[in-house]
């Protein structure tokens, strides 16, 4: 160990005497909702296609009370210090420990994480089959609120990814005007657009969570996935799907949550929370188009039924 300019029993003295200033009772005593670090990145072991210690960027909040001036930064640290070599199944896993550390670490009865990042999407192209090394944006957010000793939590974890749409208003309006010239195929052209949509749940407590690939799956099975390495075939493959299928950004939305239904209905509970958001980036126009949906699994039952 590298020798030390103060002896460590000088340190130990002036811990023991000095004032702990956060403790203090501040000069304005009101309470704070939230108080932490942001803009932190934390690295999650996590067991996914292969063992992976990811990057994602952390704020972790609590309140503070008007009795005290400020929380212990550094003890937010230690935490995150301590299960830095832990391993996760789950970013939820880790943002669920962390949250509740982080509370356990403060005189404080509210907590919070947010996490942000990415993990890698390998998949084959639909005709060459080549390997497209693709990204999926993952998040993940928890909160904790202890009452006497019962702790209540939740958790959200989303996906988003991009994906291809095509607009239905202009081959329907390319359909009327080519009948009405008399031309027997008349070709279905319309703008696409780059797209991006999230599909979030929400679950209470210890109600089963989906995983990140079972809310790919929704979303895969709902939309138009873009690919990074398409060659010509490949292409040609999914332009013509997306055409066959034309989609709003209100249609993506729609399709995923009947997708989440269809797909998830049976393991998550009729009162999760399901949010979808949707963002096309218009090729023909200078404005962007968003959607978003904020429901329940049981509303989107209902409409089907």
């Amino acid at each position: 160990m590298k020798k030390t300019l103060i002896p460590t029993a000088e340190h130990q003295r002036v811990i023991a005497s000095v004032t702990d200033v956060p403790e203090e009772r501040p000069a304005f005593p009101i309470p704070l909702n939230e108080v932490g670090i942001s803009g932190k990145t934390v690295w999650i072991d996590m067991d996914i296609d292969q063992p992976a210690r990811l990057p994602f960027t952390a704020a972790i909040m609590v309140n503070l009370t008007g009795e005290r001036r400020g929380i212990h930064m550094s003890r937010i640290e230690q935490v995150i210090s301590e299960l830095h070599f832990r391993k996760f199944a789950r970013v939820t896993d880790y943002g669920q420990t962390l949250c509740r550390l982080v509370l356990d670490s403060q005189p404080a009865t509210t907590a919070s994480v947010e996490l942000t990042g990415s993990l890698p999407l390998l998949r084959q192209t639909a005709i060459s089959g080549r390997l497209s090394v693709d990204t999926v944006r993952l998040s993940c957010s928890v909160s904790m609120q202890r009452a006497g000793d019962r702790l209540h939590s939740q958790a959200t974890t989303a996906v988003g990814l991009n994906h291809l749409t095509a607009c239905p208003c202009t081959q329907v309006y390319n359909q009327c005007l080519y009948e009405t010239m008399n031309t027997s195929s008349p070709p279905l052209a319309t703008h696409s657009q780059r797209s991006f949509t999230t599909l979030a749940v929400t679950t209470e407590d210890d109600a089963p969570a989906p995983s990140p690939d079972e809310l790919i799956d929704c979303l895969s099975s709902a939309l138009h996935i873009a690919q990074d390495l398409l060659k010509r075939p490949d292409e040609a493959e999914l332009v013509l799907a997306a055409h066959l299928r034309p989609q709003f950004a209100e249609d993506a939305v729609r399709d995923t949550a009947r997708a989440v239904a269809e797909r998830l209905g049976q393991k998550l509970l009729p009162t999760s929370g399901i949010v979808v958001e949707s963002l096309s980036l218009e090729s023909i126009h200078i404005h962007d188009v968003r959607c978003r949906l904020a429901t329940t699994l049981a509303d989107i039952r209902n409409c089907l039924s």
